[in-house]
């Protein structure tokens, strides 16, 4: 009671209005502008990104139709049609390229975060997946150009998608490795000392804690590869056809793709296919964000449970 008594006191002493900010006192100043001048900057940064995606929704929402995912890219002088066959190219490519650069680039992230984490041989594939996150795309598909459009004598979805691989690898494996050591010591501890061996807590405990982070990088490598041009122009190259063909998948053919068909189209003096490329390149879009909001829910479920 008596301690009650003393700091209502001393706080009686106080001069409380003193303590209220005043718009003359220059640091008030200071902080209301630089506070004016990030919402300021927030908005000219924003301008660019809203105004790509109003011309998109603008030019290539006239266009979209179920034709457009149904029917094969038309002819130069023809009008109608659409891009079906990129549609599923891309999704085959993106899909081969993920079946690649995931599980390796997960298991060279528990490497690199468990296993060997102060070795020289994790400090060199640390520096070369660094290296490769500003890697030109073109190169890539150069590379795959080379090691398998020379090796199988043509162009290909395969071919496609190890190029993405490589592109995806560096994203996947980096992101892993800040996930996995995210992972409390704590979690780690306790599961050893329940008598787990270190693979049974990096099977039971590390990965499915890191998860989310882990999917999170996953989305943001199939965001780039899905979006990369260069490589397939040397490996995929493109074609008016179905991947599925006679009720078999042609893997080793030719393949379209939607960043392919977006570049042909956008070049042409053909208003068709001007307007089929602005549809693609919203179809684009749209797949992207669907498998971003798709891998968010995943890793919130994860993270709930």
């Amino acid at each position: 009671m008596n301690d009650e008594i003393e700091i209502s006191e001393s706080f009686a002493d106080v001069d409380f209005p003193r303590l209220e900010r005043s718009l003359r006192h220059p640091r008030t100043l200071l902080s209301a502008f630089l506070s004016l001048m990030t919402g300021v900057v927030t908005v000219v940064a924003c301008i660019p990104l809203f105004s790509v995606l109003f011309m998109l929704i603008y030019r290539g929402g006239k266009r979209l139709s179920l034709s457009l995912l149904t029917e094969t890219p038309p002819s130069a002088f023809e009008s109608g049609g659409g891009f079906g066959n990129a549609i599923v190219g891309t999704l085959t490519m993106v899909g081969i390229a993920a079946l690649i650069a995931v599980p390796f680039g997960i298991l060279a992230a528990v490497f690199l975060a468990e296993f060997g984490p102060k070795s020289k041989t994790a400090s060199a594939v640390r520096f070369c997946a660094k290296l490769l996150t500003g890697f030109p795309s073109i190169l890539a598909g150069v590379f795959a150009y080379a090691a398998v459009v020379l090796l199988t004598g043509t162009y290909s979805a395969p071919a496609g998608g190890i190029a993405l691989s490589i592109l995806m690898l560096p994203i996947v494996m980096l992101t892993a490795e800040e996930s996995i050591k995210m992972v409390p010591q704590k979690m780690k501890e306790a599961a050893i000392g329940m008598g787990a061996t270190q693979t049974q807590v990096v099977w039971r405990v590390i990965l499915p804690t890191a998860m989310p982070g882990m999917l999170t990088g996953v989305m943001l490598a199939v965001a780039r590869a899905a979006g990369e041009t260069a490589p397939l122009l040397f490996t995929a190259l493109n074609s008016n056809y179905w991947i599925v063909q006679d009720g078999s998948l042609a893997l080793m053919e030719p393949t379209a793709s939607l960043a392919v068909l977006i570049f042909n189209f956008s070049g042409v003096p053909f208003e068709s296919q001007i307007e089929l490329a602005w549809a693609a390149a919203l179809v684009l879009v749209l797949i992207v964000l669907v498998i971003n909001i798709v891998g968010q829910v995943l890793s919130r479920k994860r993270v709930t449970r």
